[in-house]
């Protein structure tokens, strides 16, 4: 049977990876770099105009847990903007949540860095502890409060990812493949209305239906216990045709790119989604391998599968962890700590 554990990442497609990765590094804690390479990425044809493309990708995490973000940017050509303002509703993956421990102490903490700030604490009902904000790349996120944590410490502690807002076209639809594919049991669906959150973010006045999934029992598989708990909010919008966030643009162009889960035997899964990349066998990062193949959610949306074989824990003397094919299992404390120790 296969597994599909926690979100271990989300792409992030930019000009210049090194100096985003800096910014996320120095301001939202993602301080554990987990491989750094170069490559081409021969196998993503299909979604980068039937050209094998050259790039730089940067898998950083949060020693206090929380998904990853993969930085990424293209070497063999220029990165595209998006050409219109990204709006709840629009089709792709529009916001980034990440977790906090103190909602108040993040709020202020990012109101000292100057960036434009969307909404205030209290006004997502969906998801009150929170706010939004545009770091200064385009990129939105939402700060999330949140009790779930790989390691504390004492005051505040700004983790990893805790999932995605996702633009669809048809909530009932995009809700049923989530909850029953990827395991997300619990659905908070609200009526249709006006929010005033997503007010504040477009500036007017639009009639959405929203819905949160979560799930309501611990995730399974060897990162589960680092990545931790993960929620999706889909999305909407009734009154305006909505846009296609990345039409007429590559995979690795700037947004994000691409919502990843930690899976276990792809094998399997492959009998239960339609793959439209595989690697097939072992990738290498470098510093990571392991198998990876990619699906599209019913908008579109890319959603990668990555199964890891094997992690670095101290590289400088070539000493790498092979991960065992048991769900139940967790990499072990020492193992993750070893492996922040050995990291950049």
């Amino acid at each position: 049977m296969y597994n599909i554990g926690s979100i271990q990442q989300v792409g992030l497609g930019s000009e210049n990876a090194d100096i985003v990765h800096a910014w996320y590094r120095e301001h939202l804690g993602m301080n554990v770099q987990v491989f750094s390479e170069e490559a081409e990425a021969a196998l993503m044809t299909k979604y980068t105009g039937g050209k094998v493309h050259s790039r730089k990708a940067i898998l950083a995490l949060n020693k206090f847990g929380g998904g990853g973000i993969e930085f990424w940017q293209f070497k063999s050509r220029k990165s595209e903007k998006v050409s219109f303002d990204i709006l709840p509703g629009d089709l792709g993956i529009s916001c980034l949540k990440m977790k906090v421990s103190n909602i108040e102490e993040a709020f202020t903490r990012i109101q000292k860095l100057g960036v434009k700030v969307y909404t205030k604490i209290g006004d997502d009902i969906m998801t009150p502890s929170s706010f939004q904000f545009q770091d200064p790349f385009g990129n939105r996120l939402q700060l999330v409060e949140s009790s779930n944590w790989y390691s504390d410490k004492e005051g505040s502690l700004q983790g990893g990812v805790l999932g995605v807002s996702i633009g669809v076209s048809d909530l009932e639809k995009s809700v049923q493949y989530y909850a029953k594919l990827f395991n997300f049991d619990t659905v908070k669906d609200l009526k249709v209305e006006t929010y005033k959150d997503l007010n504040k973010i477009t500036g007017g006045k639009h009639l959405y239906r929203r819905a949160v999934l979560s799930h309501s029992k611990p995730r399974k598989g060897p990162f589960a216990k680092l990545l931790g708990a993960n929620e999706i909010e889909l999305i909407q919008v009734l009154d305006r045709t909505p846009n296609i966030i990345f039409k007429d643009r590559y995979w690795g162009d700037q947004g994000y790119i691409h919502l990843c889960f930690d899976v276990q035997n792809m094998t399997e899964m492959e009998k239960h989604f339609e793959l439209t990349v595989d690697s097939a066998n072992s990738f290498d990062m470098g510093k990571a391998a392991g198998r990876f193949s990619y699906t599209e959610d019913p908008d579109g949306t890319l959603i990668e599968f990555v199964e890891t074989h094997k992690i670095p824990i101290l590289p400088k003397i070539g000493w790498y962890y092979k991960l065992s094919k048991n769900k139940k299992e967790y990499v072990p404390d020492w193992l993750i700590k070893l492996m922040f120790f050995g990291s950049k």
